[in-house]
């Protein structure tokens, strides 16, 4: 048979089995409602089903008032601290925050001057990975995703740890520290890479400095001339904060829990947390956000003209703008209904690093579309909660006013979720019981086995 031939044959076939595993896969929508299934493990009006207890951090989105679900401003504690004290602290004394939320999450409590120096030291010191592991691992072998590249690199870590199947509590945090220390340099090299073998273009490989924080060292290492501005660097470090956790319940922090009850090993932990957040449903929304604005820019007129920007975002909804996903991207969330405190933290901040870039105009349009799309999504869709918007939706505004490639923003949030997930395989670890692993309920009709020659 000619090659065109034989691709042919092996394109029905796959055609033929697809539609088969489509057939035979489809569950009745009917079938969750009759047996009472929690889809997402979340209930009609967004509640999640409790699996978990926690002390790493909590969501808070409403209260409870004779039985009824009241909504309320969203709130979120690391530790039982609020996210607005923590952030407010840092800013206040003009200084980076990431670190020490990092100590906080791992350890439990705010470190003392003292002790945030000597962490800062344990960091520095685990930022060189092993001797030609950039080279050997991955400037050998890019990827068009980046995230690919960091779970790739994190399992090819395992091979140059001599007890990496060590699950002791002191071996877990050393290697936690490691993969924090280490995970800046995993992503801006993957992208340095990616650039240089997709793209034809100069290959920078800056090493870090261990005088520098991890947001710095971040905008240090992915410029050509590793020039950037105070203002830029704290502007990263507060988005690193914000994304550093979210409570047991995440995809990727669940994940984390999940295979932490198995027993395996911390490096095939963190790579299938890092495949949990390269779903886009999960870490990839900022980019859509950024993507839906350059479309909006292209579309509305009129920046200041209410109406104009209210009936783009119709056609959104209706899906005959954009993507035609039916989505606004950056507005809504699972538990959050009121307000996401990130998203508030954040615009509170943007405006000066907008002031400085020169794009006041697109924060106030920003800031239009924050206000317009909640009333907008209420007069079309029957929502069972309110909506505002989330983290993504001024995260991906600040990272391209940092000049920051698209292919970075979610290996960013990784950057700094690794925190979360460090301080849940802890969590997980210390609390050893059961494997998790939750019931599912066959639907499928009892058939009897044929022999082979009476098969149609």
């Amino acid at each position: 048979m000619a090659i065109h031939g034989v691709q042919d044959y092996e394109e029905k076939t796959l055609t033929r089995l697809t539609e088969l595993a489509r057939k035979n896969s489809f569950i009745n929508p009917y079938l969750y409602k009759k047996y009472v299934v929690k889809r997402g493990l979340r209930d009609v009006d967004g509640r999640g089903v409790l699996v978990g207890l926690t002390r790493i951090g909590e969501v808070h989105s409403y209260i409870i008032d004779e039985n009824e679900i009241i909504p309320v401003p969203g709130r979120l504690m690391y530790r039982g601290i609020d996210i607005n004290d923590i952030v407010e602290g840092f800013i206040s004394e003009d200084r980076f925050g990431f670190e020490e939320t990092c100590y906080l999450l791992l350890f439990g409590n705010l470190p003392n001057r003292e002790e945030l120096e000597e962490f800062k030291k344990l960091l520095a010191a685990r930022q060189k990975m092993p001797e030609d592991f950039v080279r050997d691992v991955i400037l050998k072998t890019p990827s068009r995703n980046i995230m690919i590249v960091m779970a790739r690199s994190v399992l090819a870590l395992y091979s140059y740890d001599d007890r990496a199947d060590d699950t002791s509590l002191e071996n877990t945090v050393r290697q936690c520290l490691s993969l924090i220390a280490c995970f800046p340099s995993l992503a801006v090299y993957g992208y340095q890479a990616y650039r240089h073998y997709y793209h034809n273009q100069s290959m920078f490989l800056h090493s870090p400095r261990p005088d520098l924080s991890l947001a710095e060292n971040i905008l240090y290492m992915l410029r050509p001339n590793s020039k950037y501005t105070p203002l830029e660097a704290k502007m990263l470090d507060l988005a690193l904060v914000l994304h550093a956790e979210h409570g047991g319940g995440n995809n990727s922090s669940f994940v984390t829990h999940v295979l932490t009850s198995t027993g395996t090993d911390t490096y095939s932990t963190i790579a299938a947390a890092l495949g949990s957040l390269k779903g886009p449903r999960h870490g990839g929304a900022n980019i859509k956000v950024v993507q839906m604005f350059e479309d909006l820019k292209r579309h509305v007129r009129d920046w200041n003209d209410d109406d104009e920007i209210e009936a783009y975002l119709t056609k959104l909804l209706n899906k005959d703008a954009f993507d035609r996903s039916g989505l606004i991207y950056g507005v809504g969330h699972a538990v959050y209904s009121i307000s996401d405190p990130r998203s508030i933290i954040l615009r509170n901040q943007v405006a000066r690093l907008a002031a400085e870039k020169g794009l006041e105009d697109e924060f106030r349009l920003y800031e239009k579309v924050e206000r317009l799309a909640p009333q907008v999504i209420g007069k079309f869709r029957k929502i069972y909660k309110g909506v505002s918007t989330n983290v993504d939706f001024y995260s991906g505004f600040v990272y391209r006013m940092l000049d920051i490639p698209q292919e970075l923003y979610t290996p960013l949030f990784a950057i700094a979720r690794i925190a979360g997930w460090s301080a849940h395989r802890i969590e997980e670890l210390v609390n050893a019981g059961k494997i998790i692993r939750p019931a599912y309920k066959s639907v499928a009709k009892r058939r009897n086995y044929l022999p082979l020659d009476q098969r149609q």
